[in-house]
């Protein structure tokens, strides 16, 4: 059953606490639980409008992609195609990659290899990669078509960041090659091996892999980015852009109905075989991330998975008890918030555990 907002106003008082924070412009939520299915929305769908934002519309994921990528990649893995702890350079080759490289290392970010979208060092260091800030990206690079192997080049042309599987650092670049690997063993396309493999059995109509196109279908809100052009700030609407300079890494676009039928699917084991779901739940003992999937143990001695992803101007929630039977799916578009980068952070952080909390407070307290 589908319960309304009235029903459970700790969790339109969750979200409205993302508006009322100035993080966002708008909120749309869904969660599905003991108490049956409950969906509301939050402030606006587009600046300057009083409309609220659709509680099936569509948004960009960003990279809770990379949980769909690993569930293809894992697939051919149970299939036999490709091997999880074989070389990622048997099937490219033309890459030139250390031979020490896994399949299992692309998924969980232990490669070592450069982000394409730049790195922050531990000592405060940014080394950039694709122009994907401020008035560079909006002005030169927000409409620009990239290739995939594009990406990969640029990153392969910096120092990696460590030995293969002797560290553990975010890297958009690994899922990059991930969709690349499944193009090679399959011969398909990866937006139809996606399709075929994982939304058409599922019934996901509402999820695109977009590629190059900057279109996203109704219904949706609107999404927005605040960047520094000399002395001055500007907002921009982000709504459309061309998505290909992050690939497979974050360019889906989806609901907040079918990340629950997806994620909920997963983690009951309908789209993996039971020892493959294990692999994908063994975290990283340094920041505790699987195969495509977060793995964060509660207060309460229990477990929740997740992988969120944001892009200028929207992010998406996506949370799991291990069996499926609870989630929390969200799409979070930004408006015209004045706060620095680290406040935003922190910002976000603090309201985003208050709506987990909420919705898994059984989970926390044990």
């Amino acid at each position: 059953m589908t319960t309304t907002d009235q029903a459970r106003p700790e969790l339109q008082k969750a979200i409205q606490e993302f508006v009322d924070s100035g993080l966002a412009a708008g909120v749309q939520l869904r969660v599905n639980d003991e108490q049956g299915e409950w969906v509301g929305s939050a402030g606006v769908r587009e600046l300057g409008q009083t409309a609220k934002p659709p509680t099936n519309g569509l948004f960009r994921i960003g990279s809770t992609s990379k949980t769909f990528t690993a569930t293809l990649v894992l697939q051919l893995v149970a299939e036999g195609t490709v091997g999880l702890d074989s070389p990622v350079d048997d099937h490219l080759p033309e890459f030139g990659l250390d031979r020490r490289i896994t399949v299992r290392m692309l998924l969980q970010h232990t490669s070592g290899v450069f982000n394409f979208t730049g790195e922050y060092y531990p000592d405060g260091t940014f080394a950039p990669g694709i122009p994907g800030l401020g008035k560079e990206w909006v002005v030169d690079n927000q409409f620009h078509t990239y290739q995939p192997e594009e990406l990969v080049r640029l990153a392969l042309s910096k120092p990696a960041r460590f030995e293969p599987g002797t560290g553990w650092s975010y890297s958009n670049t690994n899922y990059v090659l991930a969709r690349l690997l499944v193009e090679k063993v399959t011969g398909r396309a990866y937006a139809e091996e996606m399709q075929d493999r994982i939304l058409r059995p599922l019934g996901l109509s509402g999820t695109v892999v977009p590629d190059a196109s900057p279109e996203i279908p109704e219904p949706h809100a609107h999404g927005y980015y605040r960047y520094q052009d000399a002395d001055q700030w500007k907002t921009v609407d982000t709504t459309r852009f061309n998505p290909s300079w992050i690939s497979a890494a974050g360019d889906m676009i989806s609901t907040t109905e079918d990340l629950h039928t997806f994620f909920s699917a997963l983690n009951s084991g309908r789209l993996l075989p039971a020892p493959l779901l294990a692999e994908m739940r063994k975290p990283d003992p340094t920041i505790g991330y699987g195969l495509g999937v977060f793995v964060e143990s509660t207060e309460g001695g229990g477990t929740l998975l997740h992988h969120n992803g944001n892009f200028w101007g929207w992010a998406a929630l996506m949370y799991s008890t291990p069996d499926g039977s609870k989630t929390l799916t969200a799409s979070v578009t930004t408006g015209e918030a004045e706060l620095d980068l680290v406040a935003m952070s922190e910002t976000f952080e603090k309201v985003k555990q208050q709506l987990v909390k909420a919705v898994f407070r059984d989970e926390q307290t044990g």
